[in-house]
């Protein structure tokens, strides 16, 4: 198959045969995702906060936007409540309307929401140095305070509304990273098994991790480990002889014997 070619400054340039045109875009924006982080990292505290700021709050009233359009402006068949109702009917009309706005509105107050927060996280992390359920917390109950304010979601007292909002967030988001933080970390029998997987992975034996849990044949034990202990997890002979080899070519293992 003949190669594409592609002129630049006069000269000739082959370009790789079959090359799919969405693969080389996500690899160019991967590049310059990268570049921009790197620069990012580079800046001050109050540029790098202003610019993630800003790209965050675009990308929120994106969603939004689109979120708006979906909803078809529902707040404009909403039943307004009749005169003289009471300040609960007045704040549960608010309430509606915050939440059912048309693409401007919900552009309006994603923008808020996800500005403020990715705002307050970057902030956080650059002065704490790391990222935890603390800074979460912070970012997240920053963010329904703002949402709160600027949606006009809630009764006439705003102060007391923008916290109540803050509170509820912060603890969503507090709920949602424990969550995240227990289902990603392995379990704790996986943790006696990481060496164990390592050797067997590089020996193209993974299979076999299943044999060496059954036989409590843990991380510990690798050293120890013996023609009969592999035979008693039922591991054929031409694995054995590679698992055996593995332990007496490692000056580590060899230590601990």
């Amino acid at each position: 198959m003949m190669e594409g070619r592609k002129q630049e400054g006069g000269t000739m340039v082959l370009m790789p045969p079959n090359s799919n045109p969405i693969t080389v875009l996500q690899t160019k924006y991967k590049e310059l995702e990268v570049g921009f982080r790197g620069w990012l990292t580079k800046q001050s505290l109050p540029v790098e906060a202003a610019v993630v700021t800003i790209t965050s709050s675009i990308q929120g009233a994106a969603i939004g936007g689109f979120m708006g359009t979906l909803t078809n402006d529902a707040s404009s068949v909403l039943p307004t409540p009749p005169a003289g109702a009471g300040s609960q009917a007045m704040a549960s009309f608010q309430q509606a309307q915050a939440l059912s706005g048309g693409p401007l509105v919900q552009a309006r107050n994603f923008a808020v929401m996800t500005g403020v927060n990715a705002g307050i996280s970057c902030v956080m992390k650059r002065i704490r140095g790391k990222e935890d359920v603390q800074t979460s917390m912070v970012a997240a109950f920053g963010s329904g305070a703002m949402f709160s304010l600027v949606s006009g979601m809630g009764g006439p007292n705003m102060a007391t509304n923008a916290v109540t909002s803050g509170v509820f967030f912060a603890l969503v988001q507090g709920g949602l990273f424990q969550l995240g933080q227990k289902f990603s970390q392995p379990p704790v029998e996986d943790t006696f098994y990481t060496r164990t997987r390592g050797m067997l992975s590089n020996l193209g034996l993974q299979n076999y991790e299943k044999n060496f849990k059954k036989g409590l044949l843990t991380d510990s034990t690798i050293p120890l480990l013996t023609d009969s202990a592999l035979r008693d997890v039922r591991i054929p002979p031409g694995p054995r002889l590679l698992i055996l080899d593995h332990i007496r070519s490692d000056p580590e293992l060899q230590k601990k014997r």
